[in-house]
């Protein structure tokens, strides 16, 4: 990565000048997109395709990475790199062109290709060295502190959203409309944090493993009064997953400083006490008188499997899952979920996809959009486990906490997925983290002179 720097394009040929300029507004732009989340969002709601503050960061962030490529300044792809983005932008044109209305479906194909091609490969080309990831890495917790205070404001004074008849469930900024929003983001947040923490960067601060440390464990706070079940899973199995690169004296610090979160936040406060159990009882009620949310969810998913049954190859077309989802769904489905509090009216919200991305992949791309687009996933984790674990424990090459980072965010995304889909204005969000990454799954070691 050092020859890289050294002989980037900009640096080679820009005044000293231009190039601290253009590096500075690079950083600006990658970090714009995760920053612009806190900015309130009241438009539409997890459904719809609206344009959000975070949109237009993505947008400005693709469009000045364009104008780089165009002007020589990025380094060219490597070809596994080219392979890794090209199988879903290829698998994504299928779904668009075989679905029963190819004009409807191109609204989807935008979004999958902004979230899983454009943005990642823009982060890609875009970030230089490791200190510009751990930059957009350390804005992710900025973000997650933002969000997670807002939060638990809500819980407090009974400003969240609607739950169990109460006003109390945390959303930060993004409102009731998509409760997954600040979940997500406290979650990524206290997975970066945990992740630096684990494995720091020398030289650094003095405060830099206690500050990370306290703030991964505090943003476990307002992630639990979120009440999301699929955030809470995914976030303990991605931090196993995170300490067993880190050894047994980091594992004991990891659980004595989780323990006692949880001891001053239940025991102590008695926070969510009662909620938090019913909640944490519903992940099991699958058969034995399951909540309204599981069972439609179950629902759900048995209707995207038969629509995949029917359509294998390709599914029923980009978009095509609601349109679909009544032919295949049995009487158990409720009309959709109820919405309210965090300074919005009632609203009955319909259930427009499976939540569960795997399933949606499966049903409007078929066994195509999984080999495509499923496939870039599980590449990007590979390498970057390689990555990482040559850089943990054989000592090749720096930047071990990059490589924790990229593979919690990663592990947490690809989890998560089992539970929730993109939509809703935090999926800006998923093609950063997926940028980042494929940075370091995609990224020369330090020392090579090519970039693959």
């Amino acid at each position: 990565m050092a020859d890289l720097v050294l002989n980037h394009p900009l640096r080679a040929s820009a005044p000293p000048g231009a190039r601290r300029t253009v590096g500075a507004l690079t950083l600006v732009l990658l970090t714009a997109p995760v920053l612009l989340l806190a900015v309130p969002y009241t438009g539409g709601d997890a459904t719809t395709v609206d344009v959000t503050p975070a949109d237009v960061g993505t947008a400005l962030l693709v469009g000045f990475c364009s104008v780089q490529v165009l002007r020589g300044r990025t380094r060219p792809l490597s070809p596994v790199a080219v392979l890794v983005f090209a199988a879903p932008t290829v698998a994504l044109a299928v779904a668009c062109v075989t679905a029963s209305d190819p004009w409807a479906a191109l609204p989807g194909l935008a979004r999958y290709l902004q979230i899983f091609v454009l943005i990642p490969a823009s982060v890609v080309l875009l970030v230089r060295d490791q200190q510009a990831f751990r930059v957009v890495a350390a804005s992710l917790v900025l973000l997650a502190a933002v969000e997670g205070g807002i939060g638990l404001h809500q819980y407090a004074s009974g400003t969240g959203a609607s739950y169990m008849g109460q006003d109390i469930r945390a959303v930060g900024t993004f409102g009731a409309t998509d409760v997954m929003g600040m979940a997500t983001v406290v979650a990524l947040g206290a997975v970066v944090a945990v992740a630096l923490a684990l494995k720091p960067p020398v030289p650094r601060p003095a405060w830099w493993l206690p500050g990370l440390l306290v703030t991964g464990c505090l943003l476990t706070v307002p992630l639990v009064v979120s009440f999301s079940r699929g955030a809470w899973i995914a976030t303990v199995l991605t931090l196993l997953v995170l300490i067993s690169f880190a050894g047994l004296r980091r594992l004991l610090q990891i659980l004595a400083g989780a323990a006692a979160a949880l001891v001053v936040l239940i025991g102590g406060f008695g926070v969510g006490s009662a909620l938090l159990n019913e909640r944490l009882s519903s992940i099991t009620q699958v058969t034995d008188s399951p909540d309204q949310s599981v069972t439609d969810r179950y629902t759900m998913w048995s209707a995207a499997a038969g629509m995949w049954q029917e359509h294998p190859v390709t599914g029923v077309g980009l978009k095509g899952f609601a349109a679909h989802r009544d032919a295949h769904a049995g009487l158990s489905l409720s009309a959709g979920s109820d919405t309210a509090g965090a300074g919005r009216d009632f609203h009955r919200q319909p259930l427009l996809s499976p939540h569960n991305m795997y399933l949606l992949v499966l049903s409007e791309q078929g066994l195509l959009g999984v080999v495509g687009l499923v496939g870039s996933w599980l590449a990007l984790l590979v390498l970057a486990l390689r990555r990482t674990w040559r850089a943990t424990f054989r000592g090749c090459g720096q930047g071990a906490d990059c490589g924790l980072v990229a593979v919690g965010l990663l592990v947490w995304q690809l989890i998560d997925f089992l539970y929730a889909d993109i939509g809703g204005p935090s999926t800006a969000l998923t093609g950063i983290v997926f940028g980042l990454c494929a940075w370091w799954a995609l990224a020369a070691p330090e020392g090579a002179g090519r970039h693959g």
